[in-house]
């Protein structure tokens, strides 16, 4: 069961978050305390979510909010949303957890928390206990409670995961048909596997500058590998990994390199390019042709695609339901 407010207009109590668009003597707290007398936002089973609560989760994310919205009525509109993400997110995770308590078989083993305790003190507190304890006090919270607190955030982890896990599976007729549909998103621009020697002039004449590309020329010939000889005499900032730059799409390279790269079969390599004080001698260690790709070739991208959105629609329906059938009150 859902009861519906008369009114929700929460969303207009947290803009005042952000001291930017306040009075030097409007205080954010004593706003929200006005807006919520009783400093609860919403009711979810019998779990009071309190301003404290949604404060603690908003402020950090008000600096960045500021920053993508530059007029006040865009910053407005934009925090309004984002609070209502907020409240909304803080009433599921009641529900989930309630969900998760249903089944009484299921427990979340003592030992768990305790790891999970042991881990913050160590990386938030530098193992000091005394810290800890101090940081719980600052926060007004008891050993209870915060353990509490911890043992939730696992059961919402392991219900995420659980629901995760159960829309992992991808039938092939489900990718086949989303490839058909989708195939102008499988474009691919012409592209190589390149690795590349660099050649610098440096105090080199110009006939000790060309000696040296003709030699790179020669050892190549010989037969010797090219990320050999690039790792002996390359110049460029991948010289220990063989002048290895990875695919690069036609668009990103230049026109001096495209003309004889793009020209070239696998496994074969260019003459010297000079630009400026700086000769290159490319190869190609792959090729992708512009077009579109082949369904094989894009499999494991569609499942991921599909992973993700089944499992999206699959939480909605679920939180839905949960939703339906709990109760949640707002003020």
């Amino acid at each position: 069961m859902t009861v519906r407010p008369y009114l929700f207009s929460a969303a207009a109590a947290f803009i005042v978050l952000s001291t930017s668009l306040l009075a030097e003597d409007e205080k954010p707290k004593d706003r929200l305390d006005l807006r919520y007398a009783n400093g609860i936002v919403a009711v979810a089973e019998e779990r009071a979510i309190t301003v404290a609560e949604v404060r603690r989760e908003l402020e950090p994310l008000v600096p960045e909010l500021q920053r993508q919205n530059t007029s006040e009525a865009e910053y407005n509109k934009a925090l309004e949303a984002l609070q209502a993400d907020i409240i909304q997110n803080l009433i599921d995770r009641v529900l989930i957890v309630k969900e998760f308590r249903k089944d009484e078989k299921r427990k979340i083993p003592p030992q768990y928390v305790d790891n999970e305790i042991a881990d913050t003190q160590s990386k938030q507190f530098e193992g000091d206990r005394s810290k800890f304890l101090a940081y719980l006090r600052s926060k007004g919270k008891t050993q209870k409670e915060y353990r509490k607190e911890v043992e939730e955030d696992i059961i919402y982890s392991y219900m995420r995961q659980q629901l995760r896990k159960s829309t992992s599976v991808v039938s092939p007729v489900k990718i086949e048909t989303y490839y058909n549909e989708n195939k102008d998103k499988f474009y691919q621009d012409d592209a190589v596997d390149l690795r590349l020697i660099q050649i610098n002039r440096d105090s080199l004449t110009g006939e000790q500058f060309k000696a040296r590309a003709d030699d790179v020329i020669a050892r190549l010939n010989a037969g010797e590998k090219f990320e050999d000889v690039a790792k002996d005499i390359s110049q460029d900032a991948r010289k220990a990994r063989g002048g290895d730059w990875g695919w690069q799409k036609r668009g990103d390279l230049r026109k001096e390199f495209v003309d004889q790269l793009f020209a070239l079969e696998k496994g074969r390599f260019s003459t010297p390019i000079v630009l400026g004080d700086n000769a290159f001698v490319l190869y190609v260690n792959d090729r992708k042709f512009a077009g579109i790709q082949p369904v094989d070739a894009v499999r494991d991208q569609i499942e991921t695609i599909l992973v993700s959105q089944m499992a999206r629609e699959a939480q909605e329906k679920w939180l839905e339901r949960l939703r339906r059938n709990g109760y949640v009150k707002y003020y």
